[in-house]
């Protein structure tokens, strides 16, 4: 019988005036475990959260972590409830259908799967109903607050920062269904550990990593090396600390991790894999009267788009626009745009044996790693970027407002 079923048959007597009795067992299971508020998570949601969480995300799971998040369900869909934010039960079978597909499976065929590893139905439509919900409600709130200009794409598409490097030790212990039970008994006894050689002595006993032989260190990673998951994961950790167990993808091992050290790469000078930029040639040289011409010309524009305007009517080679590899670009204009900022324009270079005043505008540089990354990409990663930001904020919010009590 379902927790929901449950609860149903509970009230349903209640309100009839029958007693219900039910076994020792299924009284601690069925009750309060948290209050939240006015709601309540009971000690089997934890339980079924715990074990969903071990089936669907690789960064395994615990009970610490799905009651945290099971707390945060609770306040999430409150505030979703409070202004009248729902999910359809056509956006949960979509929602439930798209989970599906990156396992490669249809959405009944997963619920079938996970029915066999002991997880309800009901148990992952809330998972999935929570997530949707949340989604729809920080659309709906800040959504109307974020633009994202012109600019922003492009010093996103510029960037090519150093970043950060961390310094780790791993310890790889196999599992299979007869040993589960002492493996995760001995990993957390393992993630309580605050001592890095007595992480490595665990390593050299119990990993049966490659690095068990050095005591499981490995050496010095760039964070973007790392899969996402496992990256805001040692993000919290403090030099010392140990992850939680992490159960590998093949469900064949778990794995803890030790952070030993966390610096700052240094800034490697950037590498573009284009340069844009607008040359345009005025007559008469450095003369005076040309010089002149340059100065108003400068203080009309501001973007290379503006130039088109003062072209107008002209030959199409007094203004030339385009986009190359800077090894493509001729040295003196190549030496001259790396002294510009974007926008910027330099009327120190000439043409035709000084005959011809050269007004040279840099419009973008694109860094080499995104080069094949489209505008529109980079805008929708930098309007979910400022939407996670607001999500987190807004939920520690409801944190902080709230009545939590754990039994």
């Amino acid at each position: 019988m379902t927790l929901q079923r449950t609860l149903r048959h509970l009230m349903s007597a209640a309100v009839l005036g029958c007693a219900v009795t039910l076994p020792a067992f299924a009284q601690g299971l069925f009750s309060p475990a948290i209050l939240v508020n006015d709601g309540v998570i009971t000690n089997y949601e934890i339980k079924q959260r715990t074990l969903l969480l071990s089936i669907i995300q690789s960064l395994g799971s615990s009970e610490k972590l799905a009651r945290e998040q099971l707390i945060e369900d609770r306040l999430k869909m409150s505030a979703a409830t409070a202004v009248g934010i729902s999910l359809t039960e056509e956006g949960v079978v979509e929602g439930i259908s798209e989970f599906a597909a990156r396992a490669d499976m249809k959405g009944p065929e997963f619920l079938a799967a996970l029915k066999q590893e002991g997880v309800d139905k009901e148990t992952f439509v809330d998972y999935v109903r929570v997530g949707l919900t949340w989604r729809g409600l920080i659309q709906a709130k800040f959504g109307g607050r974020i633009t994202i200009d012109e600019a922003e794409i492009d010093r996103a598409l510029a960037a090519n920062s150093g970043g950060l490097r961390v310094l780790m030790s791993e310890i790889i212990i196999p599992i299979d269904p007869k040993t589960e039970d002492q493996v995760m008994e001995l990993a957390g006894q393992i993630s309580a550990l605050r001592s890095t050689k007595a992480f490595s002595d665990a390593a050299k006993k119990f990993s049966a990593a490659p690095t068990r032989s050095v005591g499981g260190q490995i050496k010095w990673l760039p964070i973007s090396e790392l899969p996402p998951a496992l990256r805001d994961v040692i993000f919290e950790l403090s030099p010392g600390e140990v992850t939680e167990p992490v159960r590998l993808p093949n469900g064949k091992a778990i794995a803890l991790f030790q952070l030993r050290g966390i610096e700052e790469i240094a800034q490697k000078a950037p590498k573009f894999a284009a340069i844009e930029y607008a040359t345009m040639y005025l007559p008469g040289g450095r003369t005076p009267e040309t010089l002149a011409q340059a100065a108003g010309i400068i203080a009309r524009v501001d973007t290379c788009d503006d130039l088109y305007a003062e072209a107008l009517g002209q030959a199409p080679e007094v203004l030339v626009r385009e986009a190359q590899a800077p090894a493509d670009i001729p040295r003196d204009i190549a030496a001259e745009l790396a002294t510009l900022d974007k926008h910027e324009i330099s009327t120190k270079l000439t043409r035709s044996n000084g005959q011809s005043l050269m007004v040279l505008m840099l419009c973008s540089r694109t860094a080499a790693v995104n080069e094949d990354v489209s505008r529109e990409a980079v805008a929708a990663a930098l309007r979910d970027q400022r939407l996670g930001s607001f999500a987190r904020s807004f939920l520690a919010e409801l944190r902080s407002d709230a009545i939590i009590i754990e039994k």
